[in-house]
């Protein structure tokens, strides 16, 4: 049996003073990550603090140009939205393709983005986008919180609150999925934003990243077909029994040009 202490807060201001009262407090949200790692032992937290009745991390909302996600959201509620399709559809297409019913009725856009699986969908698309995220304590723009493999930026006791991103209708997200797992072997996200085209790429085994090369050669008035020859760092992958690290490169470039070729997700 493990031994912990199980809280479970009804506000925000309960739930910080729990995460900041021993320095091995766990935070809970869906658990669809945290649950397994339990079970297998890989984590012996001294408390769990329960986000589901804290209702400051729920709602979904559009103010201007930005659209704001608490995180105790869940997928199938970022999926189902009405105001997330009208301001991202791509991030409700994204949303609706995560694991299975059961995963997306209880995992929750901030427990995936603060988990920053390498094979996880929402990092790309918040890198692609420019979202900040924010926490109890400060605001972090994507290309800062996403450190890592498992890694973020995200300081011990520290609570991801809610997620900003700029509305967009010129974004496709493209998963060449696991069949077993529906894990991105390779995914891409591509978002034509102000500042130009932004793709980023979750599944190459070393964690989310933008391929900066083809945003270039997008920017410049390059042809979707020269994507095939624009250059990827080999050491942003990494093979497995699912595919090798060459493999994963190849499924970048398909996945691109998918992504620009069926053009933006209709709202």
């Amino acid at each position: 049996m493990l031994d912990f202490r199980y809280s479970r807060p009804t506000s925000l201001g309960e739930a910080v003073a729990l995460m900041g009262s021993e320095p091995d407090a766990q935070p809970l949200a869906g658990g669809q990550t945290l649950l397994p790692v339990l079970r297998a032992r890989l984590a012996a937290p001294g408390r769990l603090v329960d986000l589901g009745r804290v209702p400051e991390l729920k709602g979904i909302s559009r103010s201007g140009d930005t659209l704001t996600i608490g995180a105790a959201e869940t997928h199938a509620a970022v999926a189902g939205s009405a105001v997330v399709k009208a301001a991202i559809p791509a991030l409700a297409a994204l949303a609706g393709g995560i694991g299975d019913p059961q995963v997306r009725n209880r995992g929750t856009i901030g427990g995936s983005t603060a988990n920053n699986d390498p094979a996880a969908c929402y990092p790309s698309a918040l890198l692609a986008l420019g979202a900040q995220i924010v926490t109890d304590r400060r605001r972090i723009d994507a290309p800062d919180f996403f450190t890592g493999l498992f890694s973020t930026a995200l300081e011990p006791g520290e609570l991801l609150l809610k997620l900003e991103l700029p509305a967009c209708t010129q974004a496709r997200y493209v998963k060449l999925e696991n069949a077993a797992s529906r894990f991105a072997l390779i995914g891409l996200f591509h978002a034509r934003t102000l500042q130009g085209h932004r793709l980023a790429v979750t599944g190459s085994g070393t964690g989310v990243f933008r391929w900066t090369e083809a945003e270039a050669w997008l920017d410049g008035g390059g042809a979707v077909e020269g994507l095939m020859d624009i250059p990827l760092d080999p050491e942003r992958f990494t093979g497995d029994l699912h595919g090798s690290a060459a493999y994963r490169r190849h499924l970048v470039r398909v996945a691109a040009k998918r992504a620009l070729a069926l053009g933006p997700v209709a709202a």
